[in-house]
């Protein structure tokens, strides 16, 4: 059996008063066998290099003191030999790859079913062996989608499109060097909480799948910080989850072509998007903390907004405030800590999306809503026009939390027009 991977050969028998002397972690194809034409030998392990292609080689049956497996998700072990007194540290080698490996050699040591093992000649390596490992690899046709194989530990770019996939490869979610990953044009419905351990990966594009949801526990994970590029675009999604503006790092987002009814309420606490399209949607209007956006370019072309009519309010205010309204208004105005360990989990969702007065107050479910016109042009530099009559004008909600702060904008609203 043979794996690739990185290999590091240290010795146990330095000085203990010196520097354990740790070298570079060398490419390496690590093989488990016999030598060739010696049926009765015993197994060993060969580690071949580029600089040592012929190899070095390491007994095993009776000779592994321990098997270091913590890691081993990561695509890290190490095996402790007892002659020489060595240990050999393997890094970045495929997760499935390396646990049937270490399996080998746990029943080589032991010297049980030497029969069954996979084992393999152990002839010099060839460059293509140990040269630099691979890092991007192209798909584009189903028949091409390896199915026995592997995909290579190093991937950096994987783009695995019209393959008629219905799911994410397990083997996929096991690369955790990836920074692209294009699964466009496949049928792919659901995606595993597994993704988010890709906390390498920056750009995810899922153009023209079957997706009807981005979960919240995919925006909590590792993809908050390394994730700059989301394409969702032609899929079945009708909401994103409040939990979306936590991917910080977005810089592009492309939504066009689903079934969205609305855009997250704190989408503006993406401050570093520069690049949002959500065309041929079926937005009616934008959230007030669209306005704290600050992009590049933007695209809402083909949305069914709503003409706004500020003299026309949807009236939820409650006279006088329940004491739960005064109590989250305190909260959040006073920006008390709170969290599930203080309050219900219902509760603080609610505090999270507490709407917010253009006075600057906040209120919760005792509020007055109304549409107003805002130009497109103060959030972003290059706009697409909005319908087929030039406009780039949008509706977007805005919240009062009394009767007073909003006959002050009335009484403003009516006097400039």
């Amino acid at each position: 059996m043979r794996l690739q991977c990185e290999v590091e050969v240290l010795s146990r028998l330095l000085p203990t008063c010196g520097l354990r002397g740790r070298g570079r972690a060398a490419r390496a194809l690590l093989s488990l066998g016999r030598p060739p034409g010696a049926a009765g030998a015993g197994i060993y392990l060969m580690v071949c290099t580029a600089r040592d292609r012929g190899g070095a080689r390491y007994k095993v049956q009776q000779n592994v003191e321990r098997l270091f497996t913590r890691f081993v998700e990561e695509g890290k072990a190490t095996v402790r030999l007892r002659e020489p007194a060595v240990d050999l540290c393997l890094s970045k080698a495929n997760v499935i790859n390396l646990k049937t490996f270490l399996s080998a050699v746990r029943l080589a040591h032991q010297g049980n079913d030497t029969g069954v093992l996979p084992l393999s000649p152990l002839v010099p390596a060839k460059n293509s062996d140990v040269e630099k490992p691979k890092t991007k690899m192209i798909i584009t046709s189903r028949r091409d989608y390896p199915l026995t194989k592997s995909f290579p530990f190093s991937l950096e770019h994987l783009q695995t499109s019209y393959c008629k996939l219905a799911r994410i490869d397990s083997r996929v979610l096991c690369l955790r060097r990836l920074r692209k990953l294009d699964l466009s044009h496949n049928h792919i419905k659901q995606l595993p909480a597994t993704l988010g351990d890709l906390v390498c990966l920056q750009e995810l594009d899922l153009h023209d799948n079957h997706l009807e949801a981005f979960s919240g526990a995919l925006c909590s994970s590792g993809l908050q910080k390394s994730l700059q590029l989301l394409d969702l675009s032609q899929n079945q999604i009708q909401a994103l989850p409040l939990e979306f503006c936590q991917l910080r790092g977005l810089v592009q987002l492309r939504l066009d072509d689903n079934a969205l009814l609305r855009l997250p309420c704190r989408i503006g606490q993406l401050s570093r998007l520069r690049f949002l399209s959500a065309a041929r949607n079926k937005l009616p209007f934008l959230p007030w903390d669209f306005r704290n956006l600050s992009l590049e370019n933007l695209d809402l072309f083909g949305n069914p907004f709503e003409q706004p009519n500020p003299l026309v309010p949807n009236i939820q205010l409650k006279i006088p405030l329940t004491l739960l309204e005064c109590a989250a208004r305190a909260t959040v105005n006073h920006r008390i800590p709170y969290g599930c360990h203080l309050l219900p989990s219902h509760l603080c969702r609610d505090l999270e999306v507490a709407k917010t007065c253009r006075c600057g107050s906040a209120c919760l479910s005792s509020f007055i809503q109304i549409t107003v016109t805002m130009n497109l042009h103060h959030v972003a530099h290059t706009v697409v026009l909005v319908d087929n009559m030039g406009g780039t004008d949008a509706p977007v909600l805005c919240y009062f939390c009394s009767l007073h702060c909003y006959s002050q904008f009335l009484d403003r609203h009516l006097q400039s027009h």
